[in-house]
Parts: structure tokens; sequence; C-alpha cells
């Protein structure tokens, strides 16, 4: 049996989850309310920094969200943008130590042994989350502990992030077919956002060789971006990509949360639908060891048709569409690659004009903006 805690207040494990969701937002919601509205030392030191820096044209940082693909064949659409941070998530984890400790899972005093292994893996995903994860310890990553301060630290690694659903046959479409369908998602996924030459700017032979040539405009685009990247055809709208000669990866581990489903397709087939966010922990690649995280989320919607009805390419996947949003990433820079922002040489810019967005919260569905405008992203 399990110790009773010696105060009257309830345990984190007694707690049920939607009390402290509400108990969560009611505290970032008093804590924005409640904030003093002259700006601090800081924050006036950072104004000025935006003025001078946007005086000299320099660009942020940013979020890169929006549909890239809207019908099969179709073109790619405009991205809105976020590229700033906020500090809610840190004020409401140092309310929640203040008000209720006991309602603090693990040692939040670090009296015990580290955060890292304390972190205990959380479970598949296998529905829409009904909240944002909670905030987690304000800990600066390090090369040894890349996710430190996130919540990816729970997340699993690279593949075992991508869990395939159990396949069942879907009206005349087998089993089999299924699952066929769902193995050539998690090779799409894997190669165009965990294989290690991909990630380090590498062609992505693996995740096109998935892709069905009977979508040659949809190839060519692609082709287009990698070979001659541009605001229009800008190859991080569906492929992980980092420039070698700026970052390296901190560490082999790039951590996935996410799922996937399936129904039946509109080509005789299966379609699959994948929702995964991947983290990818970085350091510069001729510079001092800081570690800086990039969030990608990407949506696809792919498609297993039926060859003996369509003019497809067995064992090739249809994309009818992706989305994507791209948290610590240049918003103006389309050359090709993400490029991450590190905390100790933050650049600037105009003041962002988009919603603020939490890159881990899974809950939402992605938003179809309209493009071009910079945002805010709450924490990475």
């Amino acid at each position: 049996m399990s110790e009773k805690p010696s105060d009257d207040q309830p345990s984190a494990s007694e707690i049920p989850d939607d009390v402290w969701e509400q108990f969560t937002r009611d505290t970032e919601r008093d804590i924005r309310s409640s904030a003093p509205k002259e700006p601090s030392a800081r924050a006036r030191m950072v104004t000025e920094r935006l003025r001078e820096q946007d005086a000299r044209g320099e660009l942020p940082p940013g979020w890169r969200t929006g549909p890239a693909w809207q019908e099969m064949n179709g073109r790619a659409a405009r991205r809105r943008r976020l590229w700033a941070f906020i500090g809610v998530p840190l004020a409401a984890a140092v309310a929640l130590v203040a008000l209720k400790p006991s309602l603090l899972p693990g040692d939040p005093f670090r009296t015990g042994e580290s955060g890292a292994a304390e972190a205990s893996p959380l479970p598949d995903e296998t529905a829409a989350p009904t909240a944002a994860p909670g905030a987690s310890d304000p800990e600066t990553p390090t090369l040894d502990r890349p996710f430190a301060g996130s919540p990816a630290e729970r997340w699993a690694d690279g593949e075992a992030g991508i869990v395939l659903p159990e396949a069942k046959a879907v009206g005349a479409v087998s089993e089999d077919r299924v699952e066929e369908a769902l193995r050539l998602t998690k090779k799409l996924l894997v190669g165009a956002n965990l294989d290690p030459k991909t990630v380090r700017g590498a062609r992505p032979t693996a995740a096109l060789s998935v892709l069905d040539p009977k979508q040659p405009e949809l190839l060519d685009d692609l082709d287009t971006g990698l070979r001659s990247p541009s605001e229009k055809h800008d190859p991080v709208t569906l492929f992980s990509r980092f420039d070698p000669d700026e970052v390296r990866p901190a560490g082999d581990v790039i951590k996935s949360r996410g799922r996937m489903t399936f129904k039946k397709g509109t080509q005789g087939g299966v379609a699959v639908r994948a929702d995964y966010t991947f983290v990818y922990p970085v350091v510069r690649a001729d510079g001092p060891t800081e570690v800086a995280r990039t969030i990608v989320r990407r949506v696809l919607d792919v498609e297993l048709a039926d060859p003996g009805r369509y003019e497809v390419t067995p064992g090739r996947l249809l994309l009818m569409n992706y989305d994507q949003e791209i948290g610590n990433s240049s918003c103006f820079v389309n050359d090709g690659y993400l490029h991450p922002e590190f905390s100790s040489s933050r650049s600037a810019g105009p003041d962002p004009s988009g919603p603020a967005t939490d890159p881990y919260d899974r809950s939402r569905e992605l938003e179809r903006g309209d493009g071009g405008d910079c945002g805010t992203v709450t924490r990475t």
C-alpha cells in the first residue's frame, strides 16, 4: 500500500487529471491578469535590442505553420509563422510550487536523485490529448540532458514513438493492405524526420522512395525545393533538415510523439492520417555547447490506392495533404534548412503579430493561417 501524505493536502496521484488541468489553466490566467504593467529592466533592454536590430534589418527566428499541400497534385499554400517566447509557463510552475507543493510529482526541490532518473516515459498516444502538457521544471538543457525542462523528456526516442495501430480490414480493403499502408506511412515519417542523413541536410532519399511517381507535379515541386529552395518551394514543409555548417545534433536522440489512424480512402484503398511532433536538440557546429531545441509537428494525409482501379504504382503512397508547424526556426529564411535560435544570441525583429502557441500542445488542431506573419511560441 502507498503511504498517505502527512499533511491534509491531496497527493498528485489522488488528483483527477481534469482537476489538475483546470488548476494549471486557472493559475496561468491569474498570473497573467495580476502581472504588473510596468515593464521590467530586462523587458526594456529587450525592447531596445529589438529596435536596434530591426533598424539593422536583422530577421527574427520563428515558428512556421500551415497547409503545404491542399489536395493531390495541388500547390503549396502560404504559412503563418511564429517566433518569440513568453514566460507564462515558467511563472505558472513557480506559482504551483508556492501554492501547492504537494501537488507536484517527483522531487520539485531536487532533494533526491536527478530529474532524468525521475522522468518516467509516457504511455503511447492513442487519441488526441485533452490539454497541453503541464509546465515542466525550469531547467536548462545540456549535452547530457538535451531535453531537460521540456515535456519531450518523457517522450519516446525516435522510431519508438511511431507506434502503428492494429491493422484491420476496411470495407473491401484487406487487413494486409491496411498494414502495408501503415508501414509505408511510418517509413515516410522516419525518412522525412528521423533519418540522420535527412536531418543533417542530405537529400531525403528514403522518404522520397515511398511517394508515388504518378504524382509528378508533387515530386517536381519537392525536387525544386531541394535543388533551389525558396519561399514557394521550401523542403522544410515536409522534411526536417538542418544546415550542417550551422548546427549539429546534440546527441543521437530525437524525441517523437503522436498517433496514426486509418479509414477507407477515396482512391479505392486505405487512407492514413499521421499526426506527430518531433523535437530536435542541436548545438552550434563550431561554437559553445549551448543546446537549443526546434519542435516540428507534422500532419500527413496519405493513401495507398487500389492499383486495379487507378493508375498508381504498387507499394507507393499518394501524398494527399501535409501540414506543419515549426517552432524555433527563422521566420523569413527559405534556404531549405531549419535555423534554430540560441538564447545566448537571440536575434530580434518586428513585434510578432500572431497569437501565442505552445509547440508541445497536441490537443489542438493545426491552424491554417494565410501566412506571412510571425507570432509567438511559449516554450521550446
